[in-house]
């Protein structure tokens, strides 16, 4: 170190002297010895040892060290700063020492004027870090030098006092006293920067992090004159207004300020400000936990009646928030009408705003206040009972309801001019309330929603008008699946469709076509292909533990010759992978993707195969036996045979049409002479393989249900063993089933697409079972329904479960809609499995009769009542499950609107008990509307 200090710095024997006597004394950890050793130096000698002892301290930063060596390197590197200004940076970086002994003698080496040039660099920018401020506050006594007054010292002082830290005999500072006040009212500097605090005290009070709590202490010297109290109270809101301290903060500073209405009164325009900050923000709305800190600021300030009406409009628009935010306004715009300070209009605008929302709690304290409204100003009943009715549009009937029993209460004391208003409204209400609204209203007919997909409640008779059409379901047109577009033509337009695959691997077609792509291209032309897509391998896709379509970016990066990624040489395992136990992670339908990735760039290298089979020709993934005789005729002709994986996939992809074109297709196919032409040519003989029923055995078809419906049902799962067999990869999907331990991915739209005729025996599968893999799959749910093969069991218990998860409720909605337009939906089989899950501990219900309404409303009312027509039996014993209320009430809105009659018994039990539960109430609703 010392040979190394002498050939570095070059200085003279003095200087290099010097610097090594300090090492010494510093490895020797010999603090005063360091301290004796500076003072012999000059400035500049001093100076020039600082280079060796930053290295010296890295050196020992690397090593075991001893706390005596810390201190004598940081006495060392302190007395070797030259300047005030130099010294004050150093030991703002360094600040975490204790001023000790050693620091008065090592600063008293420096005239009084240095030292109090330091005191003012210190001051300027005080810390409590360390020994900053014991350090700064040393020199001010010591030297006499003026009293620094930047609010970074102010804080730093407070933050002294607080803490009442020890301080060695040889220091100067610190206050006695036992407490935090008692220590301000004995120090010397309190006079001069307590009124500094008070300017501006609300960094102080904010940002305080000692038990010591200061605007305790500042109210306590207020109280006693030593500072302005109404200064403090006026600095302080003008700190809030400036920078708004969070929501717990500003509670506990107004709480200890107490203030008095003259004080209140005398910062009106401060919480004005501040008030509407917070309305500001509460209008962008946020998270509960967001949103909460605002809310009870908001409570601190105590704005009052009518501070609060000069900003109504806010209020107003905060309705339309989320719950929180909207429940706090509608407290706040209550309390104006309870202090008169609420116009008519903006209480209409008010109702308008909150009677049609979701949240019941809303509804309801909306409905109570213009039960208050009508009880304290009955002059005022009829306007009420006009906004109260605007809740017979809600979409519950619970609440419809309640609303006309509100309106039913005053309407004695309204006039006749507000009936006609009523009487419309009413339109609106479920046909069930339809008969009881007429009888109040005094109504010809019943009051009821006519129904905007067919018939009005109100004509749907035994004996119908016959101007007046049956009520029909108004279903989505069946989705025709879109052809498949031809193959690429270009390595660009190849690359192109790569790009999409990586970026979004939710797209069967652009991937089949792309993996095609490749195949062909790399065929024709492999070197302007790999460079066409040089672009598109530079970023990854994302990572993921099952195989998905994105995968295809490693086939892109064999063409190209590149490094295969450790997936890659996992994914050729998946070739002769043999499914005969659980997978923790993998699907069924996963590792036959990677089976075919892998195989893709085995031809791709081996380039005898110039294009792959298993392209679909509809975007279902299903593949016309036309096209695929052609490309089996095109690849006999070559001498070429295809690929075992990519033949399976397409004859898994194929079925025989039934009109008159199936018997030329069959006829073509018997003429190839291939091995791969006589398998298809025997696969459309006998039709592929046989669908498989996955009705568990002992599913109750009776009616009424039997005590086994109770219960959750595992789908049968059988299992075809195909001769001669396929590749175990292709042949696990539809063979005998193995079971998923868990999977790490949801399911993908390519696994409905590789089994394009067989939808059942991929559903009976438990991808959708309550495991990890049940994440994302209900938006699958629209390609199974346009999917082909028969949909039983297993894809109509997919869709119960969805329906009582609430989950993509739109994908589950849209799935049972497509079935229903397809005339493949069995609504009692969907019921029933609805009311064993339901029974079997999915408390769901509630959940359930959600998404059903969101299907009922897009006008397949019958559909839906068909559903709770076989579900309502076996959910209405002795104990009507949890959320059996809501599951009437929109069985009373379906069964209206669609003209349902006949008795349902367990329905009319139900309703013939004396109870007062909305469940009973729903049911005699229910059984009047099926009279």
């Amino acid at each position: 170190m010392q040979a190394r200090a002498r050939g570095e710095h070059g200085q003279g024997h003095d200087d290099e002297g010097g610097t090594m006597k300090l090492v010494e004394l510093v490895e020797a950890g010999d603090v005063a010895g360091v301290v004796r050793e500076l003072g012999e130096l000059t400035p500049d000698q001093r100076g020039a040892c600082a280079a060796e002892l930053t290295a010296l301290f890295e050196a020992i930063a690397r090593r075991e060290n001893t706390q005596e060596e810390r201190i004598a390197l940081c006495a060392a590197r302190l007395g070797c700063q030259v300047t005030p200004e130099a010294t004050a940076v150093w030991i703002r970086s360094h600040a975490y020492f204790t001023m000790d002994a050693w620091t008065v003698d090592l600063l008293n080496l420096y005239p009084v004027a240095w030292r109090a040039e330091l005191a003012a660099h210190l001051g300027e920018r005080a810390t409590t870090a360390g020994a900053v401020f014991a350090v700064t506050e040393h020199l001010v006594r010591d030297t006499g030098c003026p009293l620094p007054a930047s609010h970074e010292f102010v804080l730093a002082w407070l933050y002294d006092r607080a803490d009442n830290r020890e301080r060695h005999p040889r220091v100067l500072g610190g206050a006695p006293g036992a407490d935090f006040l008692e220590r301000l009212r004995a120090d010397d500097f309190t006079p001069k920067l307590l009124p500094l605090a008070v300017a501006r005290p609300g960094r102080l009070v904010f940002s305080w992090h000692t038990s010591e709590r200061p605007l305790e202490a500042l109210i306590g010297l207020a109280a006693e004159g030593v500072v302005d109290r109404g200064e403090l109270i006026r600095n302080l809101f003008a700190d809030m207004v400036g920078d708004p301290p969070h929501g717990a903060q500003a509670v506990v500073t107004l709480e200890a300020l107490a203030l008095t209405p003259t004080e209140h009164a005398g910062v009106a325009r401060e919480r004005a400000a501040l008030v509407d900050h917070l309305l500001g923000r509460l209008l962008e709305d946020g998270t509960r936990m967001e949103i909460a800190p605002f809310l009870v600021f908001l409570g601190a300030l105590a704005s009052t009646p009518a501070e609060k009406a000069l900003v109504v409009r806010d209020y107003l628009a905060l309705l339309d928030r989320s719950l929180p935010v909207a429940t706090y306004a509608q407290e706040v715009l209550t309390g104006l009408d309870e202090a008169g300070l609420l116009e008519p209009e903006l209480l209409t605008e008010a109702c308008e705003r909150v009677l049609l929302r979701p949240e019941k709690k809303l509804v309801r304290a909306q409905l109570g206040l213009l039960d208050r409204v009508a009880r304290r100003d009955p002059a005022r009943a009829g306007r009420a009972m006009v906004d109260a009715a605007t809740t017979f549009g809600h979409r519950e009937m619970t609440l419809q309801e309640q609303a006309l029993k509100l309106v039913a209460k005053h309407l004695k004391a309204t006039d006749d001019s507000v009936l006609p208003e009523l009487r419309t409204a009413a339109g609106q209400l479920s046909p069930g309330l339809s008969a009881r609204a007429a009888e109040l209203l005094g109504a010809a007919e019943p009051l009821g929603t006519a129904n905007q997909f067919g018939t009005p409640q109100d004509t749907v008779t035994e004996q119908p008008h016959a101007d007046v059409q049956p009520y029909a379901d108004v279903l989505p047109a069946v989705p025709e699946p879109r052809p498949v577009p031809g193959p690429l033509a270009t390595a660009a337009e190849v690359a192109q469709e790569v790009a999409a695959v990586v970026a979004n691997d939710q797209d069967v077609v652009a991937f089949e076509r792309a993996l095609d792509g490749l195949v062909r291209h790399s065929h024709l032309d492999r070197t302007a292909l790999a460079e066409a897509l040089k672009p598109v391998v530079r970023r990854e896709p994302k990572s993921n533990v099952d195989w998905v379509q994105s995968d295809l970016y490693d086939v892109a990066r064999a063409v190209r010759g590149d490094e295969p990624r450790g997936r890659a040489v996992l994914m050729h395992r998946a070739v002769h992978i043999n499914r005969t136990t659980p997978s923790r992670s993998c699907s069924l339908a996963g590792s036959m993707l990677a089976a075919r990735l892998a195989e893709a760039m085995d031809v791709i290298e081996s380039g005898t195969q110039p294009f792959l089979l298993a392209v679909p020709t509809l975007s279902t993934g299903a593949l016309d036996a036309a096209v695929l005789v052609e490309r089996i005729s095109a690849l006999d002709e070559l001498g070429v045979t295809p690929a075992p994986v990519d033949l399976a996939q397409a004859l898994l992809r194929v079925a025989p049409t039934p009109d008159q074109s199936d018997q030329q297709v069959r006829a073509a196919a018997e003429k190839l002479g291939s091995d791969a032409g006589r398998r298809l040519a025997r696969w459309l003989r006998e039709g592929g393989p046989a669908h498989q029923d996955s009705e568990p055995k002992g599913w109750p078809h009776c009616k009424p249900p039997k005590p086994a419906s109770q219960g959750w049902w595992t789908p049968a799962r059988p299992g075809v063993v195909m001769d001669p067999p396929l590749p175990q990869v292709a042949a696990s999907l539809i063979g005998p089933y193995v079971g998923n331990s868990g999977l790490a991915n949801p399911m993908a739209p390519f696994w409905v697409a590789q089994l394009p005729h067989h939808r059942e025996e991929l559903m009976a599968r438990d991808y959708f079972e309550p495991r990890m893999s049940q994440r994302g799959w209900p938006r699958n749910l629209p390609f199974v329904a346009e999917s082909g093969g028969p949909a039983g069991y297993s894809v109509h218990l997919a869709l119960a479960f969805g329906l009582i998860w609430q989950t993509e409720t739109d994908s589950v909605v849209d799935a049972v809609l497509v079935l229903a337009a397809r005339k493949q939906l069995d609504t009692d089989l969907l019921g029933r499995q609805l009311e064993a899950l339901l029974n079997h501990g999915w408390a769901y219900a509630d959940k359930a009769s959600a998404s059903l309404r969101t299907a009922a409303e897009t006008g397949a009312y019958a559909t839906v009542w068909s559903v709770l027509r076989a579900a309502l039996p076996g959910l209405l014993g002795d104990t009507p499950v949890r959320g059996a209320a809501a599951m009437l009430a929109l069985a009373v809105e379906c069964a209206s609107r669609c003209g349902a009659r006949g008795e349902i018994a367990e329905v009319t039990a139900l309703a013939d008990r004396k109870a007062s539960s909305q469940t009973v109430k729903n049911a005699r609703l229910l059984r009047d509307a099926l009279r």
